[in-house]
């Protein structure tokens, strides 16, 4: 599965896989064969930062 390119869409899938079936963005990152840093980025430029401890992304 490709992620959604739409950052809104990709910010909630994103947080709901990290919430219900990875313990980090790093191990979400690599079960999809993708670069956590362009998901960082992506995510950084609408707005939201990844929090590890909360292990998810939040506002800025």
């Amino acid at each position: 599965m490709s992620l959604p390119k739409d950052p809104f869409m990709l910010l909630s899938y994103v947080n709901t896989q990290l919430r219900d079936n990875f313990p980090s963005l790093e191990e979400f990152a690599k079960s999809l064969g993708e670069d956590e840093g362009a998901i960082r980025g992506t995510l950084e430029n609408a707005g939201f930062i990844y929090d590890a401890g909360l292990n998810r992304f939040v506002a800025k």
